[in-house]
């Protein structure tokens, strides 16, 4: 039984349904050189490291509505980095009966959502092929909470603070609360696809696959660009410096690493 902004049932006690949402992205990058692989890596350390990931954070922490409690952040050597965060529940008082809808969530200068407590992590995953040609950045981001609202309202602003190429995005919701009566409530909102919190604008850039479980309350979607340029792909140059057999072989390589990621399996060709 559903619990919509239509359909309001006094529970009984705490909302205690476990809203888990699993945001990976990935950026990937042609490195010809060592030298490459290492600028590379040094820029996406900077670009994302431990400072910059707790901004994203404890601005996610605000879209939600979540009181921060505790902060761990650390930069790993030689590269990587992660932030955990404890949250503790906000007000839900003055949420909007909208807040049920499908619909993609407000951005840190537009906050009108509260939730119950939950947790945040992200750890960053930087590597290389060996043979030092592809280089790819992996971020891993989970939104655990209880309460009403769902962690989907953080995803627009997560893809907004990261450059991706492909995300894998997995929704689930865990556990069960009660109504008065007793009866269990194994979902309190009406969920079609993840793909309904993704702005439209962003979503047209992005070719997306649904995998979803729906009797299990679990959600998947896949996302790849649909744009390739390859300059997007070079670190510190552009194809203007390539010959015509480096170009089509860099095109083909930078295609295949993103297809396998997507479709997440090897591809013999």
């Amino acid at each position: 039984m559903e619990l919509t902004h239509q359909n309001l049932i006094e529970l009984h006690g705490f909302n205690n349904l476990t809203k888990s949402l699993s945001f990976n992205m990935y950026d990937i990058c042609y490195t010809r050189t060592r030298e490459e692989r290492e600028a590379y890596l040094q820029y996406i350390d900077k670009e994302y490291s431990g400072g910059r990931l707790q901004k994203i954070l404890k601005d996610v922490a605000e879209i939600i509505g979540a009181h921060v409690l505790n902060v761990a952040a650390q930069d790993f050597d030689p590269q990587g980095a992660s932030v955990t965060m404890l949250v503790s529940e906000g007000p839900v008082t003055n949420a909007p009966s909208e807040h049920f809808e499908e619909s993609p969530g407000p951005l840190p200068d537009s906050i009108i959502m509260k939730l119950d407590k939950s947790h945040i992590t992200v750890h960053t995953y930087p590597e290389f092929h060996p043979d030092e040609g592809i280089s790819t950045f992996r971020a891993d981001i989970d939104v655990s909470t209880c309460g009403e609202i769902s962690p989907l309202k953080a995803l627009h602003y997560l893809i907004r603070s990261f450059e991706t190429d492909v995300m894998t995005i997995d929704y689930r919701v865990r556990g069960f609360t009660r109504d008065k009566t007793g009866h269990k409530l194994f979902i309190d909102h009406e969920i079609n696809s993840i793909q309904n919190y993704i702005p439209e604008d962003l979503g047209e850039l992005f070719d997306m696959i649904d995998v979803n479980v729906y009797q299990e309350n679990i959600f998947h979607t896949k996302c790849k660009l649909r744009a390739f340029d390859i300059n997007n792909y070079l670190f510190g140059y552009t194809k203007d410096k390539l010959n015509p057999d480096e170009l089509i072989e860099i095109t083909e390589r930078l295609k295949l690493e993103m297809d396998e990621i997507f479709y997440g399996k090897n591809i013999v060709q």
